[in-house]
This record gives C-alpha cells, structure tokens and sequence, in this order.
C-alpha cells in the first residue's frame, strides 16, 4: 500500500471543494495541499447546475431581504446566524469569481445582470446563460491550476476516514485505474462529496452522487443534520430526470395541466400575469410546487405518458431570439433527450429528486464535531437551507462555505503535529478490509442491483413528495434487511483494473447508510415543514419541532436520532405567504 502525506486534504473536485483548495493555498501557501476525486473535476456534478447564483448586487435589494427570503422558504429551520453570515459574504464571492474570469451574463450597459428566481421577492440571481454551474467550475479549476501546493488525485474513491487521538488523521482510497490501495494522511480533512440524490430512482443527480462523504462521516462518528429534508425540483424531464431549470420560469414560463391551465393559481401561489411575478405562481418555492403537481395528479388534472404523470413547461411565448440567448442549454436538452424544440412545442415535466438540504453537521465554519474534520457544500448541513432550499442559493454556498471551511482547516492544520502512526495501522486493516470482505469472497447470493433496486423502491414510495408514518416505518424495517442482505454479497468481477463492480458495492453499501438516516429522521419528525409533508401530521408543529434532526450511528449501524435547537436571530417564525 502507497502512502501519502499532506497538509489538507479535500475530498471532492467540484466547486466547494476547489473554492477550498484556492482558500488553503491563498491563506496559508506552505502547506501541502491534496484535492482527491471520485472523477475528474470538471465531470463534478457543479458543472450541470444551471440556473444561477444567488448574491445581492442591485440597488433597492438588500442583505436583510435575501436573509429573509431564505430563512422563510427553508420554513424558519435556517439557523439565522449561518444565514447572515452567507448573504453578507455572498457578493464578494460572486465578484471575486468575476475576477477570476467567470463569464457572468450582462446588461447592455455592461453591468451584472440577474434574473428572477423563486421564493425571492427581489431580482438577485446572477447567471451565465443556463450554463452557471459549468462556468463557474471551469473558473474555480482554471484557478486552482496556478498553485503548485495543489495537488490532485483523479479518479480515486475513498472508502474511509482515518481517525486516532480523537481526530481526523487522513483517508484511504482505492486509484480506480489500477485498484491500488492509497493511504493519505492528513492534518485536516474536508469533504466537499456532494449529495445523495442517488438513493431515489428517479433524480437530477449524477451517478457519482451517493453520498459517499456523508457515510464516511457518519461512520467516523460525526452526526448526520436535517436528512429527512430532500428536496423535489419540479420540473424535470420525465424519461430522464434530467433538470429543466428554474430559469426557464423566472424567465417567463408557464405550467399547465393537460387542459392548458395555469394551475398554480388554486393553491395558493398568486394569480396567473403574463409576466412573472416575484414569490408568485412560476416563481414560488420548489417545495410548494412540487406538492401541487402531487395534488394535481390527485385530481386527475395531469397528462400520463410511458413514465408517468407529468404537465407542461410552456415557453413558446418567450421567442427563440430569447430562448437562444437565455436558455440556450434548456432548448438543446429538450431537442437530444425529448426530440421536441421548446419554441415551437410545450416540454414536458415532472417532480424529480434534486437536491439535499440535510447533510454532515457542521458549524459556521464547516467544522464537524470531529476535530480535524471539516465539510462545505451539499455534503454538508450548515442550515443555510432549512427545510427548503431555495433555487440559486446552492452555488453561492459552495462558494461561500468552500471558502469558510478552507480557511479555517488551513488554520487546524498548520497548528498540528504530523499524523499518528497508528493510522498507518488502519490503514492497512481497510486494505485487509477490502481484499477479504470483497475480492477474494466467494458464495454469496446476494446482487448488488437486486439491493439497490429494492433501495430505490422503498425510497420512492416512503421519503418522497408525502410520506406517513405507517410507509415509513415499513421502509425502516425493509432497508434494515438490506443491510443484512448486504453482509451476503460477493463480486464477480475480482480484477483491480477498472473493477466498477467494487466500486458499485461500496456505493451500495453508503446509499444504504444514508437510506437509514433520512427514513429514520423523516419516520421521528411528526409534523410537517417545508419539503417534508406527513399527512398524517399536515401541520407544523414549532412547539416539538422547530430544531433540527442529528443522526448518529450508533451499535450495529442504526440511526439513533436526536434534536438541536435552531438559531434564531432576528426573525421569528412565521407564516410563509406567497403570491400576495
């Protein structure tokens, strides 16, 4: 087994974890600086958001404004110091971006320029066409290419944490060309791993997204936060679940059931405008819309084709001069996957799983309760996002807390001693690990596509858009015997060049752990808030539940769930209106 040392390591090559790497190398340029990857970082999953980022940069909007609209679309369990301190820094982050050479949308004029986006009561959304997140990436890559203290470990996936003297010393990880063992020793480690949108069969999210970092945390011991909060974008393509941006409704289109109504109107979200209107209708949080596709299909008001109910996306109205400079990628999505030109035909559309709001537990500065162990992006749960994240303001966190979490492992690292050899023993016992549990096994009965459907199923049918405690608590039970069933698989394939089948075990294995995590989390919580609807709880209860979920791992790998009060600033809870 090869070993490695550096300073900070990232786990991750998307934009919070290279936003990181820059901070460690340009607050604290002598340290060693490792970024490992599951893919090469432009294939991170940064690259396919395309809406926009959120900041506030135009006069008449203000920080208190974007605080606000946070904090009431995540449905008050936003902890408000961490959403004060995002808004504030939010701009700066944008324009330091701009400096690197991110090719942001502009006026004639040639200022910034921003578009609408929902849930926001002001016109704060900086964008690059609809290609943000792929702009945005290849600036953060191109900019991380001129410090030498960086480098990187493509295409190796990370099967452990390496913790000794009560904190976290370093990784081990598999080099996927070769099957080689590595062991990274570290004096602080950040997980920037992404989400888990993965464990649900119908979703936005890459097949590199499986939580991976969540698990390695929460099998280290820091707690998983808010997990029962998974977020449903509402307009994904049906056959796919690839993304139709939200920027295609901020920009002006419509939604309409089979008989070309604008439904939103009948739950209370505004009145229809020809054009939009902000925190109304179109532009309304995800989570609201989502649930009225729900009670739409109830209704019998929806179109049903080979993959399900779904509606329409309207655009036409919106013109191809300014489809093609707005929403060019939208149009060339819905001509290779849907065989349909958004100009002159309506898209079609349904809820899909898109993004998690819960995550590793860390604090303002992405540090996790395990020393030496830090967290920023969708992998982790500063509570910027509460119950509900609202569109736009994922991209500006990953920059934000990229930076915040880089800053500050720079500052744990260089003020400790080099790696125990202990770990070194660890090590080598994961490497052991791997070689008896997986390549040199045989017999077992088990599949690991057999598993992971029947993960899928529960999932979708017990943790989606609506969900009651009887569903739940059987999804509880069946993916308990998942794991169990688990203990019984055995490869095939037990080649180290290239084996994918590993690979899809071990992901297997973290998609199981966080299943647990978010049914058991959304099984306690008995009420509803924000994206977590229990119809057998339809109100939302601030006297039990104004606090967020923590998920320990406790003896034989079950969820053991506990609540830590939400910070409170400046704004107290209150109802969420919009569309008036």
């Amino acid at each position: 087994m090869d070993i490695f040392s550096c300073d900070v390591l990232v786990v991750g090559g998307g934009g919070a974890g290279l936003r990181a790497a820059i901070a460690v190398a340009e607050t604290h340029p002598r340290l060693r600086i490792a970024v490992i990857s599951k893919v090469y970082p432009m294939r991170s999953h940064t690259v396919s958001a395309e809406g926009g980022a959120a900041a506030v940069i135009k006069d008449g909007d203000t920080l208190d404004a974007h605080a606000y609209d946070t904090i009431s679309g995540g449905d008050w369990l936003c902890d408000q110091d961490a959403v004060e301190v995002f808004v504030k820094e939010a701009p700066a982050e944008m324009l330091q971006l701009e400096h690197w050479g991110c090719p942001w949308s502009r006026e004639p004029d040639g200022h910034i320029a921003v578009r609408p986006f929902g849930g926001m009561k002001a016109q704060r959304t900086w964008f690059a066409a609809d290609k943000t997140g792929f702009h945005m990436l290849h600036t953060l890559f191109q900019t991380t290419l001129k410090y030498d203290a960086i480098h990187r470990y493509d295409e190796y996936f990370v099967t452990k944490l390496l913790v000794d003297e009560g904190r976290c010393q370093g990784v081990v990880a598999i080099e996927l060309a070769t099957g080689r063992v590595q062991a990274i020793t570290a004096k602080a480690v950040i997980l920037c791993t992404g989400g888990c949108g993965r464990v649900f069969p119908f979703t936005t999210n890459a097949n590199i997204k499986n939580g991976d970092g969540m698990a390695l945390a929460y099998r280290a011991g820091a707690p998983l936060k808010d997990m029962e909060f998974v977020q449903y974008h509402p307009t994904g393509l049906p056959f796919t679940g690839i993304l139709i941006t939200e920027a295609a409704r901020s920009e002006g289109g419509w939604l309409l059931n089979k008989d070309g109504y604008r439904y939103l109107q009948d739950y209370d979200l505004g009145r229809p405008e020809p054009k939009p209107v902000l925190r109304s209708m179109e532009l309304g949080p995800r989570d609201r819309l989502s649930q009225a596709f729900v009670k739409e299909q109830e209704r019998g008001r929806t179109l049903e084709g080979p993959y399900g109910h779904y509606v329409h996306l309207d655009i036409r109205h919106l013109g191809e001069k300014l489809i093609d400079k707005k929403l060019p990628f939208v149009r060339e999505l819905c001509l290779k996957y849907e065989n349909i030109d958004p100009v002159k035909e309506m898209i079609p559309v349904r809820p899909v799983v898109h993004y998690m709001m819960g995550g590793i537990h860390t604090d303002i500065h992405g540090a996790t309760p395990l020393p030496g162990l830090y967290a920023a992006g969708e992998a982790a749960c500063v509570s910027v996002n509460g119950a509900n994240r609202l569109g736009s303001n994922s991209l500006t966190e990953i920059v934000v807390f990229g930076a915040r979490a880089g800053k500050v492992a720079a500052a744990f690292a260089s003020e400790q001693r080099e790696p125990s050899p202990a770990v070194l023993a660890q090590a080598e016992d994961e490497h052991g690990r791997l070689e008896e549990r997986f390549l040199r096994r045989t017999g077992g009965k088990e599949r690991i596509a057999t598993l992971r459907a029947e993960m899928h199923k529960s999932m979708e049918g017990s943790a989606g858009i609506y969900r009651t405690g009887s569903i739940l608590q059987q999804a509880a039970e069946n993916l308990r015997k998942l794991q169990e069933r688990f203990d019984d698989v055995s490869l095939d394939d037990r080649s180290y060049t290239f084996n994918t089948e590993l690979i899809a075990a071990l992901e297997l294995a973290y998609m199981l752990d966080v299943a647990e995590a978010i049914v058991q989390s959304a099984l306690q919580r008995r009420e509803s808030r924000g994206s977590h609807q229990r119809t057998d709880y339809p109100q939302r209860d601030d006297t039990q539940y104004l606090a967020h979920s923590v998920a320990y791992r406790a003896e034989g790998g079950f969820p053991r769930i506990e609540y830590l009060p939400v910070t409170i600033t400046r704004w107290p809870p209150g109802q969420r209106v919009y569309g008036k």
